[in-house]
């Protein structure tokens, strides 16, 4: 395409700019989305040939983030581009995912991959909005097959005290301390996705901010129809999985009494085991009965569809689930606190065979994690990190690290936490939570919530009130009936038609995380399985409060102690020192760590009481804001022929002229002071040069009603002008004077 065309559409007061091009013209589609100055390109290309082997559609989308887009050379000192994907665009690639996904025909096996460029951005306005919009397009105006189109908005509820207008597709301030952060998409018809963190906002509040964003779904969706209508393409004839009407009826006719005893089975390993063994039997007839129609790949997609159906109709019909429990049922539940020695906080909740382990370790300000990426720069105080371990579904695959489903699962859990953390102000320390899965059967990441946050109970982080978390399910039908479930497991969560997970306290949700595998839901459906979770979730927190009701009163003896000191920011140079010579040698010294802020905040951070009792004092020494009158006590460090340095802190000295000695004429400083001496001084004054001046004299106590008075006497007796020892030729001596420091 030689001439570029442009559509350009208001939703939320934002211009959406969609451009056509042939910058990308070998891929399958391609399209450039414009809000503000953010720029997305999307392009999708299938592969023209199906893969061979595999049990799933082969689906891969890639966020790519480009430093250069934000008009600035960021990465480390060592390397200047970028590599593997910053966690926001692992959350940002799921939640397009998750988006297109359920639109595409789940027996292809052709690869698709859609990669979102991000190009310009302009610290205002999402990417990941426009990318959503970008990746629809792409996708609904190449030839690959997808029943699109699909579009996302945000929309987001500001703070307390403003007007409460829920907004879309807001600026980066707008969403800064919001009561509700929502990003939502769906089809002109359904929803299909939402993810969300709140400030324990209601279900009806969440319920009505969905539904004002669907509403403006629809208004992209009519946008993408305009386009579509003028620029689509004849779509690719793919080879899908075959599905034999032979192999139905023999499915149907033979093993489907089996599956379904098989399937609806309290115990998972149980269920597993009997369902791989009617499987593989199932595998070994269909190969015997139709060799020439038999293909691994097709009779395995017919038998888990066949366990689609069983579920489907029995839980529709009767309300049965695989484990026997009722459609509101909620599995048994188990929590304890304190289960491992000398951490900071630990918990362990159980619901059926999820089992999550979560531990909280407290560190000190300085161990927050700075975050340097394209669109989010700042740093993060509280961490929560996922581990999802093979051994807890029974299985052995390769350990690699975090990948999407850990570092989604995570960020989910900690979003729910935040809302009932305590403010950095008046709680200091970086708090890290890890979710260890040791055993899952559905909804660990809603698990990860609850055993978290009997950590941080445990731990004695001060939050206003646990929160937990269940999945919610859907079953539907063609044929319009559907039923919400309760706190779904594997099984449900695998052949069901939706993962809803809802978390939240006794005061409301804190975040929300929905996909679907049909082509989404109605508002009635959203409100039904909010409320539903709701009653779940405060059975959960009753379980949980049980064993620990409120944060326990004091840390853990193993957890460091933090003090905060305010000083003048202009002293902060000087707790520093140069090179950071003064601060290191107070760490080295005292074992503490300390965190300086630009405002002269300072955090001491020790697990030793002497270790904080020191560094507290060096700090209090070297920032201390001395003024005449002032008494300082300190050693003396130099003795000159006119008087001797007190060190009144940390590489500072203070001067007490030989005059300033004793009320008495003093011939020799040595006479009263020696070089390793103690003593208290007061401060007489403070030149302009920041140099301290002090006298030993006029110290209370130090000298007595006598020793005053033989220093008078003294003094009637001398000549006038002849107090104090005579000047030399270098000037040294005599009464006090401007003098060399160092």
């Amino acid at each position: 395409m030689k001439d570029p065309k442009q559509y350009t559409r208001k939703i939320g007061g934002k211009n959406i700019e969609v451009t056509l091009n042939n910058w990308a013209e070998q891929a399958s589609g391609s399209v450039l989305v414009r809000i503000g100055d953010t720029v997305v390109l999307a392009t999708a290309v299938m592969n023209p040939t199906p893969r061979e082997g595999g049990d799933f559609f082969p689906l891969t989308v890639e966020y790519e983030e480009r430093y250069y887009a934000t008009g600035k050379i960021l990465g480390s000192r060592f390397m200047k581009r970028e590599s593997r994907p910053s966690e926001e665009a692992t959350l940002a690639a799921r939640l397009i995912d998750r988006t297109i996904r359920p639109r595409f025909d789940m027996r292809m096996r052709n690869e698709v991959q859609v990669v979102l460029t991000v190009l310009a951005i302009d610290d205002q306005n999402d990417p990941d909005i426009a990318a959503l919009t970008a990746a629809s397009l792409a996708l609904s105006l190449s030839d690959i097959p997808w029943q699109g189109p699909v579009a996302g908005v945000r929309v987001v509820r500001p703070p307390a005290g403003g007007d409460g207008a829920l907004v879309i597709n807001p600026t980066v301030e707008q969403r800064t301390g919001a009561e509700l952060d929502l990003v939502i998409s769906g089809t002109r018809d359904r929803i299909n996705m939402c993810e969300a963190g709140a400030t324990e906002i209601s279900e009806g509040d969440f319920a009505a901010a969905a539904e004002h964003g669907f509403a403006a779904i629809k208004e992209l969706i009519a946008l993408q129809d305009e386009i579509i209508a003028t620029h689509s393409r004849e779509k690719k004839s793919v080879k899908l999985l075959p599905t034999p009407e032979e192999f139905a009826v023999l499915l149907r006719d033979k093993f489907m009494e089996d599956i379904e005893k098989a399937v609806y089975h309290s115990d998972k390993k149980t269920a597993y085991a009997q369902k791989t063994a009617v499987k593989e039997k199932w595998m070994a007839v269909a190969a015997e009965k139709y060799p020439a129609l038999f293909i691994k790949a097709s009779a395995e997609f017919m038998f888990e569809e066949a366990i689609n159906d069983i579920i489907h109709r029995r839980i529709l019909e009767k309300g049965e689930r695989p484990d026997g429990r009722g459609p509101d049922d909620v599995r048994a539940l188990s929590a304890q606190v304190a289960v491992l020695p000398r951490l900071h906080g630990s918990g362990l909740f159980m619901r059926g065979e999820t089992h999550v382990l979560s531990v909280v370790t407290l560190g000190s300000p300085g161990d927050e994690q700075i975050i340097e990426g394209m669109e989010i720069r700042t740093k993060k105080h509280f961490l929560h990190h996922y581990n999802f371990p093979p051994f807890s579904v029974g299985e052995v695959k390769p350990m690699r690290g975090p990948g999407r489903r850990e570092i989604g699962h995570g960020a989910l859990a900690g979003r729910a936490l935040l809302a009932i953390l305590p403010p950095r102000d008046q709680f200091p320390y970086t708090i890290r939570a890890v979710s260890e899965v040791l055993s899952s059967n559905g909804s660990s990441s809603m698990a990860s919530v609850c055993g978290s946050s009997l950590a941080l109970m445990d731990a004695g982080v001060p939050i206003k009130r646990p929160v937990a978390g269940a999945a919610m399910g859907l079953i539907w039908n063609s044929s319009g009936a559907w039923r919400v479930l309760t706190d779904i497991q594997g099984p449900e969560d695998h052949h069901g038609d939706m993962d809803f997970k809802v978390a939240g306290s006794t005061e409301g949700i804190t975040a929300v995380q929905m996909d679907v595998k049909i082509e989404g839901i109605t508002p009635e459906m959203l409100r039904t399985a909010l409320d539903r979770a709701r009653d779940v979730r405060l059975k959960i927190l009753a379980v949980m409060t049980t064993t620990l009701a409120t944060p326990r009163a004091e840390l853990s003896q193993y957890a460091p102690r933090i003090e905060i000191v305010k000083i003048n920011p202009e002293k902060i140079g000087a707790l520093i020192g140069p090179g950071g010579k003064v601060i290191n040698e107070i760490i080295a010294k005292t074992g503490a760590q300390i965190d300086i802020e630009d405002d002269g905040t300072v955090f001491i951070t020790s697990v030793t009481a002497d270790g904080m009792a020191e560094a507290l004092e060096l700090v209090k020494q070297i920032t201390r804001e001395l003024k005449p009158g002032d008494i300082i006590e300190g050693k003396v460090t130099r003795l000159l022929d006119f008087g001797a340095f007190v060190e009144v802190g940390p590489r500072q000295d203070g001067l007490i002229h030989v005059s300033e000695l004793a009320p008495w004429h003093v011939e020799r400083v040595t006479d009263i002071l020696n070089i390793g001496d103690t003593t208290k001084a007061m401060v007489k004054n403070i030149d302009d040069q920041g140099r301290i001046n002090l006298s030993l004299k006029d110290v209370p106590g130090r000298y007595s009603e006598e020793d005053q008075e033989r220093g008078r006497m003294q003094r009637a007796s001398m000549p006038q002008g002849s107090i104090g020892p005579r000047p030399r030729r270098d000037g040294h001596g005599g009464p006090p004077r401007r003098h060399p420091r160092f």
